[in-house]
């Protein structure tokens, strides 16, 4: 029997809603729930206005609002717009980020600076402005990674923004906390996602060789822990890291 979490009447905010990724499938999973969603996306305005539309046709109240989340004028226009739209904020989930891969030697400024903008500037001018308008409390989730606890090698830049994510988190739940406003993270291991099998086998293969659950996460398996974070179900969770990785980082490393 599953457990049904009813959000009915919430507002939630998705970023990086534009490529029928993870985006996409918590903005989804927010709606069945019953939230209505508003889905922040910075490039992909075809898919976004499409997913808005698709939610609209499915009960809920939805919209796509396009904004560059390291801007901070612009993430306040935003914010600005969901209240126009739909009211309130209720819950923000930050999921707008980037991983691209280059050796650390190689590394430009440029290219470091693009992550750690994406990653975790946006992070933070997004809960800025939701917690500005939580009037009656909220919940914020930012999604993290494992990476943001283990390195891996081409990552340098993307493990440190997300390592600064995950820290965040809990100075913001300490801040924020007095006003009711709880903020978590949520730190997925490796996602399926079509064609992975095949552009990245070797560590696919590793990967399934290692989890002790045997499978790649989904993005259903990040979205419902997201939801649960913001549902009455985590009332009293706030500060904290989920791990959604099938156990791959309970593994001994000696």
């Amino acid at each position: 029997m599953g457990i049904e979490i009813d959000l009915s009447g919430r507002v939630a905010v998705v970023t990086g809603v534009s490529d029928g990724g993870l985006g996409e499938g918590i903005a989804r999973r927010f709606a069945t729930a019953g939230a209505d969603t508003a889905l922040l996306y910075r490039s992909g305005k075809d898919h976004a206005e499409a997913l808005a539309a698709e939610l609209r046709a499915a009960g809920t109240r939805s919209t796509a609002i396009g904004a560059d989340l390291t801007d901070e004028h612009d993430v306040e226009r935003a914010f600005a717009d969901v209240d126009d739209q739909l009211g309130p904020v209720d819950a923000l989930v930050n999921n707008a980020g980037v991983q691209p891969v280059v050796p650390l030697g190689e590394m430009t400024a440029e290219q470091w600076r693009v992550v750690v903008d994406t990653n975790t500037t946006a992070t933070f001018l997004c809960t800025r402005a939701a917690a500005a308008g939580m009037s009656g409390g909220g919940s914020v989730t930012h999604i993290a990674s494992i990476e943001g606890h283990r390195m891996a090698i081409g990552h340098a830049h993307y493990c440190a923004s997300k390592a600064a994510v995950l820290m965040h988190a809990k100075a913001a739940a300490v801040e924020y906390g007095p006003r009711g406003i709880r903020v978590n993270s949520v730190s997925p291991g490796l996602i399926e996602r079509a064609g992975l099998a095949e552009q990245w086998p070797e560590g696919v293969n590793r990967w399934l060789a290692a989890a002790p659950a045997g499978r790649l996460g989904t993005t259903d398996d990040v979205a419902d822990a997201c939801v649960f974070l913001a549902s009455p179900l985590a009332g009293w969770i706030t500060g904290t890291d989920i791990v959604v990785d099938g156990g791959v980082s309970a593994l001994p490393t000696w």
